[in-house]
């Protein structure tokens, strides 16, 4: 009588502990979460590799092209009403793959290319004006898909392609319009690549040289002038991550909450998975895959608690469409 007792309770053991696997709190695809949310349509028109930045709770568009013209146009983005408002026209040349970053209130926006000449003028924006101000052109060679980004109330632009790849790093002082040298990006030189700031420290990461996708992150220290990199864009069997999906050229990046989002861009094809980067722990986590098609050379950028992507190309089609992704809510 013992033994039909000892193996009713060995099946129940074996059935308890195969419910509780199927329950483990910690399966990837029980921690990604992320909701998407179609926002009023871009108001100018479809259009790819355009810029953006942000100044006092408002976003900033503009420029870009639809693969035949190139645009000079600019329209304000309010949140808090979801409406576009045109602003004052770019007063540069027609460009796309330009960089921008704000910088002490105003926006600063230069190089790209309009199709024939790589561009290294640079023009400062002031919302409280709507006006637009020639600046001292970026010290660099003439180049496009570089980066840009700002640090304690600083610019910098660095890597891109001047006719060959580039890794070399400049700051701009609004202070005193000019431009510094600094030591060059740790990496290999790039073109298409992605940059945020966290915590006072500049990230650069992703991108390509010579088609050769990229999958080391750095850190710059303004403060030091120093490049640290961080853990690779790999699969590290002995530290226990996969990272190896992150690697990508002309993707989008913003900031939430201190915290750095990558999404979109293309590798082997146009992706549309969203990844956020926590800097203390030096790890990233997945999130919500973008709910819109996947394309390339969209815009991205963070407001309050939210991320916003739009705009872009799947490679035959620009898109004007406008999303906002609220990253800790659970997708419906």
């Amino acid at each position: 009588m013992k033994r039909p007792r000892l193996l009713l309770w060995l099946l129940l053991l074996l059935t308890w502990n195969l419910t509780a696997c199927n329950n483990d709190d910690t399966d990837p695809d029980d921690e990604i979460v992320g909701d998407w949310t179609s926002r009023s349509q871009f108001e100018g028109l479809a259009r790819s590799a355009a810029v953006s930045f942000t100044i006092n709770g408002k976003a900033y568009v503009g420029l870009g092209t639809d693969g035949t013209d190139k645009f000079q146009d600019f329209w304000e983005y309010t949140p808090a009403t979801n409406t576009w408002r045109q602003i004052a026209d770019f007063p540069g040349v027609a460009r796309y793959q330009a960089v921008a970053f704000e910088a002490g209130g105003k926006g600063y926006v230069g190089t790209g290319y309009d199709g024939v000449n790589r561009l290294k003028d640079f023009y400062q924006y002031d919302p409280a004006t709507n006006k637009w101000t020639q600046k001292a052109d970026f010290a660099g060679s003439a180049r496009y898909a570089a980066v840009g980004l700002s640090i304690d109330g600083k610019g910098y632009i660095g890597t891109g392609y001047d006719g060959n790849f580039k890794k070399d790093f400049w700051q701009y002082d609004p202070s005193t319009d000019t431009w510094t040298q600094k030591p060059s990006f740790g990496g290999n030189k790039r073109l298409g690549a992605v940059a945020f700031t966290l915590d006072g420290t500049g990230y650069i990461l992703t991108g390509s040289d010579n088609g050769l996708v990229q999958t080391d992150v750095w850190a710059y220290n303004p403060a030091t002038e120093q490049w640290t990199e961080r853990r690779t864009l790999t699969n590290n069997t002995d530290e226990d991550y996969d990272y190896s999906a992150l690697p990508r050229t002309n993707a989008v990046s913003f900031v939430v909450n201190n915290q750095g989002y990558v999404a979109l861009g293309t590798n082997s094809g146009n992706l549309s998975d969203c990844w956020v980067y926590n800097p203390s722990e030096d790890t990233w986590t997945q999130k919500t895959s973008f709910e819109g098609a996947a394309r390339t050379q969209a815009i991205g950028f963070g407001l309050g608690d939210l991320g916003y992507v739009g705009l872009g190309t799947t490679g035959s089609t620009r898109l004007d469409d406008f999303w906002q992704l609220a990253p800790d809510t659970e997708s419906e």
